[in-house]
């Protein structure tokens, strides 16, 4: 017995409602509807100017189709659908779709000029251009934002809390917990920042780029500074040399950033994950939810782990899509189309990523006992702080101690050594009493530097 048809994709299905959002865009319904955009815009801004002895549309007459694009609904699906089954070409079914409505306005006289001098890719990078800004302007960079925004608030909450460092998994100078994660918001801001000031490029020059078709028909125009001022209209750059494909340039740099913002976060997702198995963080049971299916007292970090597998899924197909569209075999080919039509699935696995990073954040308690607990069993770790300061004091000229490096690296390599054989230690030691009773008050608790200070580095929250 077969199964009714099921969504390929978890993000169509079990994750659906985590990324909806994005295919108010990045759908092909989404995609369609810029195309229609596009053609609407074009017929208006040629007929605004006369070309061809046309006269301006009314406001009603624009308006009647600019609807087109405000009323998009499961009926323009249908219909464009309608379209392409005859045409049997996705563009082709847009021009259609508009000459239809041209007809219901009583403007068949224009209808010429739907799709004029312009070829598919014309339509289609422009659409892409529109609904990819506005998928990463309304929908993942303020979820991003709001990430970030979690991350500065549990930084600067945690800022003065001290935490044993660990490098290369080894006990190693004491920082705060807010100070860690104050990294992370540092980092993944100025990642946000670069993405929200991307070009989104657009050309509108013919098939081969030159536009000869446009100048056969018009030819004391300036299509150039036309082609500029209408691509600016719809919000985007112009790009003013191309093949018959806008290069894709601006797609592969925002698909590397939102990779490395993907990459950034994974380091996150990991490092919390690693907090939590240490015992820094405590876990906030949710009623109901199971951890283990056979081990009943388990919670299990899944947030996190949900998240480092779609960041993973969501930078290879951002990577791939980076290195596929920079290329096209001379003037066209059609692997950007296939390409392209994947932008929402990289997309999708970082908005799921980010939901489940945003959801996890908040179901986690620092657990400062456990915090306290681990820095009073590393006291080895003020020996980085004993010999700095013998060595400041050999330069004083306030003592003679030779090599005390060696001297920290004898006592504390491989040992394990608590406040009370430390302290004997420094006592012992040949240097000013000022030093001394410097060191004698350090603990590993208090050894933390500027840390608390340092979150103050972060940007003011908007």
């Amino acid at each position: 017995m077969s199964l009714p048809a099921q969504p390929l994709s978890p993000l169509d299905g079990r994750y659906q409602p985590a990324v909806a959002a994005l295919g108010e865009f990045l759908s092909e319904a989404g995609l369609n509807r810029a195309r229609v955009q596009v053609e609407v815009e074009w017929l208006i801004f040629l007929t605004d100017r006369g070309f061809f002895g046309t006269s301006a549309l009314s406001a009603e007459q624009q308006g009647g189709l600019r609807a087109l694009v405000t009323d998009f609904d499961q009926s323009s699906i249908d219909a464009l659908a309608a379209h392409e089954a005859r045409t049997r070409h996705d563009v082709k079914a847009v021009e259609y779709f508009v000459r239809d409505r041209l007809s219901a306005l009583g403007l068949d006289s224009i209808a010429e000029l739907t799709h004029f001098a312009a070829t598919s890719e014309d339509i289609n990078n422009l659409s892409y251009a529109i609904t990819v800004r506005q998928a990463v302007e309304a929908v993942w960079l303020p979820t991003l934002r709001g990430v970030i925004d979690r991350i500065a608030d549990l930084a600067r909450e945690h800022r003065g809390v001290p935490m044993l460092a660990r490098t290369h998994g080894q006990p190693a100078t004491p920082t705060t917990m807010g100070k860690e994660l104050a990294v992370f918001a540092f980092r993944l801001s100025r990642v946000a920042d670069q993405i929200a000031h991307s070009e989104y490029l657009g050309k509108f020059s013919g098939a081969t780029g030159t536009y000869a078709a446009h100048l056969s028909a018009a030819p004391d125009s300036d299509w150039r500074a036309l082609s500029r001022e209408f691509i600016i209209s719809l919000g985007l750059t112009w790009n003013p040399l191309t093949t018959q494909i806008e290069s894709h340039d601006w797609q592969a740099e925002l698909y590397a950033r939102v990779s490395h913002a993907n990459r950034i976060l994974h380091n996150l997702a990991t490092d919390v994950w690693t907090y939590i198995s240490l015992g820094y963080f405590r876990q906030i049971p949710v009623a109901g939810a199971t951890g283990s299916s056979t081990m009943p007292h388990k919670i299990n970090p899944i947030r996190f782990e949900n998240a480092e597998a779609n960041l993973e899924l969501s930078s290879a197909m951002l990577d791939s899509l980076a290195a596929t569209l920079v290329t096209s075999r001379l003037q066209r080919d059609l692997t950007d189309s296939s390409a392209q039509r994947n932008i929402g699935v990289g997309f999708g696995h970082s908005l799921l990523a980010l939901d489940n990073i945003q959801r996890g954040l908040g179901e986690i308690l620092l657990d400062t006992d456990a915090l306290a607990a681990d820095l009073d069993a590393n006291w080895e770790v003020l020996a980085e702080a004993i010999q700095t300061v013998i060595r400041a004091e050999v330069a004083a000229g306030r003592s003679s101690i030779s090599d005390p490096y060696a001297k920290l690296k004898d006592l504390t390599r491989g040992n394990r050594i608590g406040g009370a054989e430390l302290a004997e230690f420094v006592s012992a030691l040949d240097i000013g009493d000022e030093a001394k009773q410097r060191l004698l008050a350090l603990t590993p608790a208090t050894y933390i530097g500027l840390a608390d200070e340092l979150v103050d580095e972060l940007p003011p929250l908007d």
